[in-house]
């Protein structure tokens, strides 16, 4: 990775994806500074320097990977990199360019990105923005450090993180829970716990790869499944229902996912 100097501030199970990430990606260790009051036992064996003064330290890129409550702690320790050349690349939620404008001044260029918790195993994807400070050739090298945990896409409006954390920032634990029901109803039709675990887990990861190598669209593969007057369709027949149905249920779920969203991120 083309980058000559990193610190991350946080270094949690997020911001321990993306460090494990950039190791392997070839991020030579002696070019990364991390600040985390609660190391980990892993990190503490990564020989990295932690917790180390950074008043002198001038890095291209400040990755903030910390809880949304301690933000204001972190950029009080770092706000002094806010008016040198560094990249601020935040992952955490809820706040706004506003705030690190106004504590790192207005010139600073940020990017925001939601990543989410696939990304501990490089599997997940971030969505991010840059305010307009940020240069394309910047954001390249932002997507490029992203990219180390899962899938990136650029958004160009910072309004639409809002929409991104309810959909992927969230959407993992929609899906946990479609898991956890379809286990309980092959277990109430009789199949061993063990079992329906396997079949539904296996299905899960089977149909979103196929959706995901498929040049058709969902909907055609949901098609392609449904055999007139069969098992398929009469399983569809409740799900799709124009009323009660999963569609119905999705725009809800999401749509008050978006609204905490933004609700948090007004303060």
């Amino acid at each position: 990775m083309d980058i000559k100097s990193l610190l991350l501030v946080g270094c949690g199970k997020m911001g321990s994806a993306l460090l494990d990430g950039w190791l392997d990606r070839g991020l030579p260790k002696d070019s990364i500074r991390i600040i985390e009051p609660f190391p980990s036992n892993w990190l503490k064996s990564q020989n990295i320097s932690l917790n180390s003064p950074v008043d002198n330290f001038e890095p291209d890129y400040c990755v903030l990977a910390v809880k949304p409550q301690l933000i204001d702690e972190a950029l009080g320790q770092i706000c002094d990199l806010g008016f040198r050349k560094t990249i601020f690349v935040s992952i955490v939620a809820g706040t706004r360019f506003q705030k690190f404008e106004t504590i790192l001044g207005d010139h600073t260029p940020v990017v925001r990105a939601m990543p989410n918790t696939p990304a501990a195993i490089g599997k997940g994807i971030s969505a991010l923005v840059g305010n307009s400070n940020v240069r394309s050739e910047d954001l390249k090298k932002v997507e490029l450090l992203l990219s180390a945990v899962g899938d990136t896409v650029r958004i160009d409006n910072e309004d639409l993180l809002d929409v991104v954390t309810g959909v992927s920032g969230s959407g993992p634990a929609y899906v946990f829970n479609l898991i956890e029901t379809m286990i309980k109803a092959a277990v109430e039709e009789g199949l061993d716990g063990d079992v329906a675990e396997k079949l539904v887990i296996s299905t899960v990861i089977g149909a979103g790869e196929l959706a995901r190598q498929s040049n058709d669209p969902p909907s055609q593969l949901r098609i392609n499944v449904t055999s007139p007057k069969g098992t398929t369709e009469a399983g569809l027949k409740y799900l799709m229902d124009k009323e009660n149905g999963l569609e119905q249920l999705i725009a809800r779920t999401i749509g008050a996912a978006v609204k905490r969203s933004r609700e948090l991120g007004n303060g």
